[in-house]
């Protein structure tokens, strides 16, 4: 059982419920980019986002709008990320799909992410890959 399974369960007890329906969760992450960040969760064990079906992913969606919402209203972040990490190779450390939602601010110091340029081809060569 993940450690996101045992919250859910009441076996370790939630770092400051934010919200809390049916399908879906949302706490203070224990360790947050910036303080307010909050993790939106299915009570559901999906280790990927792939795994969730598509009314527990809409769920979960619909809670992280709100979520943002409350960010900009409640705390007067600028704005928020949203963060999705599926697979350890993109930092997903917990095996249980969820989402961040990270109050953002100006001047707060973290960079997004760089950003590069396609070689010659390299982009008709990978959009031919996923649209065949």
């Amino acid at each position: 059982m993940c450690i996101f399974c045992k919250i859910i369960a009441g076996d370790i007890p939630v770092h400051q419920k934010i919200y809390e329906d049916d399908k879906v969760l949302a706490f203070l992450d224990i360790k947050p980019v910036n303080p307010g960040q909050i993790l939106v969760l299915l009570k559901t064990h999906y280790p990927t986002i792939e795994a969730a079906p598509e009314e527990d992913y809409i769920a979960v969606m619909l809670v992280v709008k709100k979520m943002g919402a409350l960010l900009k209203e409640k705390l007067g972040a600028a704005g928020y990320n949203v963060a999705i990490n599926n697979d350890p190779v993109a930092s997903q450390i917990i095996p249980h799909f969820h989402v961040h939602v990270i109050p953002r601010h100006a001047g707060d110091g973290h960079v997004d992410w760089p950003q590069s340029e396609y070689e010659p081809g390299e982009a008709e060569a990978i959009a031919k890959k996923l649209i065949s």
